[in-house]
């Protein structure tokens, strides 16, 4: 299975990818990845895995569905069977969606749909919650709305903060998307 992993900073999830290629946990390629930010650390994880990188950034363009012409452009150079979106943080519209039915999945730092969008652990806080957690869904013109494929939960400890919380969940969501991605290959999803 051929994906293209779209990035836009640290790309913890995308290492989980790599390693999970590299010790044969996953029967995966990963043909490309894309950011739409130039120095993300993720093109760098990348860069040594000897994957092919690319940005796109949004500046660029003109328009919203110009960006995403051009990004849905370099995707499909990769002739991906996959796009796993991996912190990348924008939302997507039709001019990339359209591309690509059905082979879009995110993974998000809350127990969807609760805490859709930025600083789900955060909100997860704010609001008192006793568990939170990590889901990989797939994705459509929603902002973290689309049908979710699975999830890991997380209990919310006395005492903790944004960090910690954050830290624990991104743990479970290295596993979580390795997994899903693996059932997805499997055609399990």
């Amino acid at each position: 299975m051929r994906m293209v992993v779209l990035v836009s900073g640290r790309g913890s999830n995308l290492q989980a990818i790599l390693d999970a290629i590299e010790d044969g946990r996953l029967a995966a390629e990963v043909a490309a990845v894309i950011s739409d930010v130039p120095d993300a650390y993720a093109l760098k994880r990348a860069e040594r895995a000897g994957v092919p990188t690319y940005c796109i950034e949004k500046r660029d363009y003109s328009s919203r569905a110009d960006f995403e012409t051009a990004l849905a452009d370099c995707a499909e150079g990769a002739r991906p069977d996959l796009i796993v979106l991996a912190g990348f943080m924008r939302v997507l519209g039709e001019a990339f969606l359209d591309r690509f039915p059905g082979k879009v999945i995110n993974i998000h730092p809350s127990l969807l749909p609760s805490f859709r969008g930025l600083e789900a652990q955060r909100q997860a806080l704010e609001a008192g919650v006793r568990y939170a957690g990590c889901t990989v869904h797939f994705v459509d013109l929603g902002v973290d709305s689309g049908l979710i494929i699975d999830q890991r939960v997380v209990r919310v400890l006395p005492g903790d903060d944004v960090e910690t919380l954050s830290a624990r969940i991104l743990e479970q969501e290295h596993d979580l998307l390795v997994d899903a991605i693996r059932r997805f290959g499997a055609g399990l999803v």
